[in-house]
Order: structure tokens, then sequence, then C-alpha cells
């Protein structure tokens, strides 16, 4: 995502185009794999030194609730982040906490008077199991 890309989609969901803000997104951008808000918060801190951790995690929340940005919960660890845009769902690995992005399969929504007033606005499949890597050495 360009500079100028990055500034638009901050501003155009009501945020600001903070240079920690700035820095969050531009490194999930540039990221192709689901780092932790730890992994960020280093990442963002080696760019910019004045950047807090707490300012990093209230970025991620700032972003995720702007809907650019979607945490991915791992149970038992630490979430994962991710760039909102192309719609997939996700693969976790039971092993090793492997986070990997998956095709995307249109999934029926179910119908309104079965979910009382909830409103369905989406649905995500996570699946879970053992990555290549993993499933290799059960196999052993």
């Amino acid at each position: 995502m360009e500079p100028a890309s990055i500034k638009r989609s901050l501003e155009s969901s009501g945020l600001r185009c903070t240079a920690q803000r700035y820095a969050v997104m531009a490194f999930l951008t540039d990221h192709k794999g689901h780092p932790t808000a730890a992994e960020i918060f280093k990442a963002v801190n080696r760019m910019d030194p004045r950047s807090s951790r707490a300012t990093t995690y209230n970025n991620l929340r700032d972003l995720v609730k702007a809907g650019l940005v979607r945490e991915v919960a791992v149970e038992g660890r630490a979430g994962r982040f991710d760039l909102e845009g192309m719609r997939h769902h996700h693969f976790i690995c039971d092993r090793c906490g492997n986070v990997e992005d998956m095709e995307w399969y249109d999934v029926p929504r179910p119908v309104s008077r079965s979910l009382g007033k909830r409103i369905v606005r989406e649905c995500q499949l996570i699946f879970r199991g053992f990555c290549a890597k993993c499933a290799q050495r059960t196999s052993r």
C-alpha cells in the first residue's frame, strides 16, 4: 500500500494519521504473516523509538475498531493481526500456533429469525489442526 493510500484509509475511517498509527499500518502492509502486538511494537519501535508499547497497542485497538485491521484470536496464545483487505479465512496450527490465510469460502448467513435480534455483519471461519510442518513431524 502506498503511503498516500495508508493516509487516505486512516482518514476515511475517521482516524488521524499520526506517525505511530502510520508506522503500524505500514508494517502490516509490508508484513506477510500474522504478527503479534509485541512483534508489531518491536518493529515500530525500531523505526521510531519514541513509540511506546501502550501507544502501539491502543493504535491496534483503534485500527481493529475502524475495520482496517483484523485480530485473529488464538486460544492460549497472543492474538495476531492482519490487514483487512482481501476476504479470507484462517488456519491455526494447534502445535506451533502458526496462522495461515486460507481461500475465502462463502458461508451462508443464518436465517435472521434464528438469531433473535442479532444482526450478522460478517462470518469468518477458523480451521484448526496441524500445519504442513507439524503434520510431517506427527506422522513420523
